[in-house]
């Protein structure tokens, strides 16, 4: 199976997870892609009622209504009850990196509003220790230089995230540095550092945020319990 094919798997796996009357956390990215697009389906053939997602982009929201499913603002809902998202790395132990598709920021503030969070990701995002996949940092323009700066003297050999010739704009109009650090030894120790070097406003450090994880694999979609 090629790697479209596992993502469509897990995506369409996860839906079996939202009951009806769920507020749902709707992800970001290629596998969730294939999750919205089951679950509007779903929703149009009256197999699920009355749920309300809440997005963690732009694109998943018009993904999300376009096909008829209800979304509402993060604030205007009191507590989410299921979120599903993608990641770009999941270590032995369940810390990710998230952030690929830019939503990093947002995908931490809806996770953090989750009764529970689940995964969803082919085999290839499976790792023993996080780092290879470059390690997004989301920035307030202002200043973002210096921190740039800041980043490179330290070591962890950063890039501006680009969209063409200018640099990519989150949805909160931020820019995102990429860090290429190889391996990661210490991962809270990482996140703690670089939350607190102003002018970052989030990491794509996910730690000890998941619940459950599906993985497409050849021989079919694999559960793993992280908690």
């Amino acid at each position: 199976m090629d790697q479209n094919a596992l993502k469509e798997q897990t995506g369409k796996e996860s839906v079996k997870y939202i009951k009806s009357g769920m507020i749902v956390g709707l992800g970001t990215g290629s596998t969730v892609k294939y999750m919205v697009d089951e679950l509007g389906k779903q929703v149009q053939e009256g197999k699920i009622k009355d749920i309300i997602g809440v997005t963690t982009s732009n694109r998943t929201a018009k993904q999300a209504r376009d096909l008829g499913i209800t979304i509402k603002d993060i604030d205007d809902v009191n507590h989410i009850d299921l979120t599903i998202d993608g990641a770009d790395e999941i270590s032995d132990d369940f810390q990710g990196i998230k952030g690929g598709g830019g939503a990093l920021l947002w995908e931490k503030i809806v996770a953090n509003a989750s009764n529970k969070v689940m995964w969803i990701v082919d085999e290839s995002k499976l790792v023993h220790k996080l780092g290879a996949f470059p390690l997004p940092v989301e920035v307030i323009p202002f200043g973002s230089q210096h921190v740039f700066d800041r980043l490179e003297k330290k070591g962890y050999k950063p890039t501006w995230r680009m969209d063409g010739d200018k640099k990519f704009r989150t949805d909160e109009n931020n820019y995102i540095i990429d860090l290429h650090l190889g391996e990661i030894d210490d991962p809270k120790a990482l996140a703690d550092e670089l939350i607190h070097m102003v002018g970052i406003v989030e990491t794509g450090l996910f730690l000890n945020r998941v619940n459950d994880v599906i993985v497409g694999t050849p021989e079919g979609p694999k559960v793993l319990h992280a908690r």
